[in-house]
């Protein structure tokens, strides 16, 4: 079937829908937990760094299908992020664009609910006081300060449109200014010459100067971790247009090697390993979430050709159609290899970006979520 067809495209989204109603009876106002295991997600309360993806699936269902049981439940998912939010609840990360972009943010433009507004903004406060002027980045994890996290991570280019709505609400530059410089720091110093990425980057806690790049998620150090890969694919052209910056000319440049260099690491059959320096020889699981992003990058950058290809082996090597018990959306992904932790599983982000590339290409006046 073409991949300029949309007749497989909605086929799958009307059958992710229907997962998401089958989940939504058992997770009730719960939360799924960041990774499957045996293709089911454990229920868990508002705790974690991925809720916001459940959440965004679910305004997505919204949107594709019209039916307000979606819309509902998602609701009353924004009442419990508001909750997180006052309790100050598990968010010493960088992760709160991923949290209040799919889940509060999306509600305000789905619903023009003018209420939502002080919650997003406060929320976009908890991710700006993670900002630390010497060095000029959002730090990723852990006590502020604290020199073992005196360190950015790729992940972060999907968490800065929080910021960039809070400056659209309040008028205040100053979300902007702390996104672009972040910005502009990962693309400085995460990028290698070859064009594949560091997982993470240190800075010298007293000088603020760059220090060394590191993996927290990949094989090693100097391999390329194929979602972080995926992460800048995506996150450069986001930033791009909520900033309302076009890349420069150097910035397409190093964009352009990026995507080459993930091109030019995936096997035959178009699914990456979890790791870009794994071949077929090496027998490693694939990850297909990292594909999924990589497809939400080039509808980004108007490639939507190229995004159905992926979307599409996606759903041809991965889609949970093949399992149909499974409460994931896409199978075969990895959360993190080196923890044993959800490996060759469903995973939410994997779950939420298959869905965004799907309905995306369906809609293509649609701006997406984050």
């Amino acid at each position: 079937m073409s991949v300029d067809s949309n007749i497989w495209v909605e086929k799958e989204l009307d059958r992710i829908c229907d997962v998401l109603k089958r989940n939504m009876i058992r997770y009730g106002t719960d939360f799924p937990s960041a990774c499957a295991t045996n293709s089911r997600y454990r229920i868990k309360k508002n705790d974690d760094w991925t809720n916001g993806f459940w959440t965004g699936m679910l305004w997505m269902a919204y949107l594709h299908t019209g039916d307000s049981c979606y819309k509902d439940l998602a609701m009353e998912n924004v009442k419990s992020f508001g909750q997180r939010l006052k309790e100050h609840y598990v968010l010493d990360h960088h992760d709160i664009g991923f949290l209040y972009s799919p889940s509060v943010a999306a509600a305000w433009k789905v619903t023009g609910c003018q209420d939502l507004k002080d919650m997003i903004v406060e929320a976009a406060d908890v991710l700006a006081g993670r900002f630390q002027p010497k060095g000029g980045f959002i730090q990723a994890w852990g006590k502020m300060g604290e020199e073992k996290e005196y360190r950015l991570i790729i992940d972060s280019l999907l968490n800065l449109p929080l910021l960039y709505t809070a400056a659209q609400i309040t008028g205040n530059d100053r979300y902007r200014e702390i996104a672009g410089v972040h910005y502009r720091n990962v693309v400085r110093c995460i990028v290698r010459e070859d064009g594949s990425t560091y997982h993470t980057f240190y800075f010298d806690k007293a000088t603020g100067e760059p220090a060394y790049g590191a993996t927290h998620q990949g094989f090693c150090d100097k391999s390329c971790w194929a979602r972080g890969q995926a992460w800048a694919i995506y996150g450069i052209p986001l930033h791009a247009r909520v900033s309302g910056t076009a890349l420069t000319e150097a910035e397409m440049e190093t964009y352009a090697r990026i995507v080459g260099y993930f091109e030019g690491h995936l096997p035959a059959d178009g699914m990456p390993y979890w790791d870009l320096i794994f071949t077929d020889k090496d027998n490693q699981p694939r990850d297909s979430s990292a594909l999924a992003i990589a497809a939400c990058g080039m509808l980004e950058t108007g490639n939507a050709q190229r995004a159905g290809e992926m979307l599409k082996t996606c759903r041809d090597m991965a889609s949970s159609e093949a399992e149909p018990e499974s409460e994931g959306i896409l199978l075969h992904g990895v959360y993190a290899y080196g923890e044993g932790k959800g490996v060759d599983e469903p995973n939410l982000w994997g779950d939420f970006f298959y869905m965004e590339g799907l309905l995306r290409l369906l809609r293509r006046d649609w701006v997406p979520f984050l």
